[in-house]
């Protein structure tokens, strides 16, 4: 931690994840940690993917380094998206602390980097998901810039107009879009989708969410199969149950002319909803379009990193769609960083408040509590 009277250290280096165009500290939140007496460097060149330039941040006060190891070497508090390689965090003095989608357990040279360096590391997808934790919320922030892209990804692989035309050559009928999924990503799908004119459904096993979807101007599909549980929970269908829950949905596949899948279990596989026996019923030119790629797909058939075609039905799975909306992905995901790194900043310094469960269940590895 800074010697006393000085103010804590922030650094941020440039994302080195393939893709990624983020930046977890824009010139807004540089700002306001300078503000908050923090001295903040910043790599050169690592808001460029987010059209962030150097100068923006030395206007916000920060100072812009060479290289990675000049903005984290020394620093109090290290802020990024993707984790940093497991040779970077070792090159991290002890204590220091470590914000963002580190995904600890995900890679066991990265967790034990964390260990042995002692790091504080605050992953991020931890945070609690209560009402005091929306302003911090990266998951809901990313997902929604996900989902509003899945759509447009959808819709440029259909080969079909979205809304219904009237024109001289006559009238081209709506699209059909189902959005499986009623999460924020897939909220927002369904609200983009209706945006471009298409006739939308969307499905989820929780029945409570069909106010969300029809308050978008969505349509909720029902299969007659309720997985409603206790405390706003899903339950486990029985095989039965499930049974039927797929042959309705493979029924009503045939009809539809675009899917987005969005489904996903925070640290588990995603739920495989979409079989390749559904895909082979649906109609040459439909499109699949799997947000949930990333942790295995909701469709069978759904390859990550890459679009198919099954037999005339094209079935994508992009990866980090989040990122290819880096401005607005930045500029909420770096507000996300900075509201929960202000639980840590009190009057310049560093303080640890393990009675904040904020705190106390986002960090990594959990601290022995009593």
């Amino acid at each position: 931690m800074s010697a006393a009277g000085q103010g804590v250290k922030v650094g941020v280096a440039r994302e080195t994840a393939p893709g990624e165009r983020r930046v977890a500290m824009t010139p807004e939140t540089c700002r306001k940690l300078v503000a908050a007496g923090a001295e903040v460097r910043i790599e050169a060149g690592a808001g460029a993917g987010a059209a962030m330039t150097d100068e923006a941040y030395r206007q916000a006060g920060a100072l812009v380094v060479a290289d990675a190891a000049s903005a984290l070497n020394g620093a109090d508090v290290v802020l990024c998206v993707q984790p940093p390689a497991a040779t970077a965090l070792n090159d991290l003095r002890e204590g220091t602390v470590l914000i963002g989608l580190l995904a600890p357990q995900a890679d066991a040279d990265r967790g034990a980097a964390i260990t042995a360096r002692k790091l504080v590391a605050f992953p991020l997808e931890r945070l609690p998901r209560t009402t005091r934790a929306q302003a911090m919320d990266v998951l809901s922030s990313q997902a929604g810039m996900a989902g509003y892209k899945a759509v447009l990804v959808a819709a440029q692989l259909a080969p079909r107009f979205f809304p219904m035309l009237t024109t001289a050559a006559g009238t081209i009928r709506p699209s059909k879009v189902l959005i499986v999924g009623a999460g924020v990503a897939g909220l927002q799908a369904i609200a983009t989708a209706r945006r471009l004119g298409a006739q939308v459904e969307g499905f989820d096993v929780r029945p409570e969410t069909r106010e969300q979807i029809e308050s978008l101007g969505g349509r909720f599909l029902d299969l007659g199969v309720s997985a409603a549980g206790e405390g706003g929970y899903a339950r486990q269908l029985s095989d039965d149950e499930r049974a039927e829950q797929q042959r309705r949905l493979g029924e009503h596949l045939k009809g539809v002319d675009v899917v987005v899948c969005t489904a996903a279990v925070p640290g588990r596989p995603a739920p495989k909803i979409i079989s390749a026996a559904m895909v082979a019923g649906m109609k040459p030119g439909s499109v699949i379009v799997d947000l949930a790629a990333e942790t295995g797909g909701n469709c069978e058939l759904t390859q990550p990193g890459e679009t198919v075609d099954r037999a005339g039905v094209v079935v994508s799975g992009p990866l980090n769609l989040a990122s290819s909306g880096a401005v607005h992905a930045s500029e909420m995901y770096a507000r996300n960083v900075f509201n929960f790194a202000s639980l840590l900043l009190k009057d310049g310094q560093l303080q640890f408040d393990w009675g904040d469960e904020l705190l106390a269940r986002t960090v990594w590895p959990e601290r022995a509590t009593g």
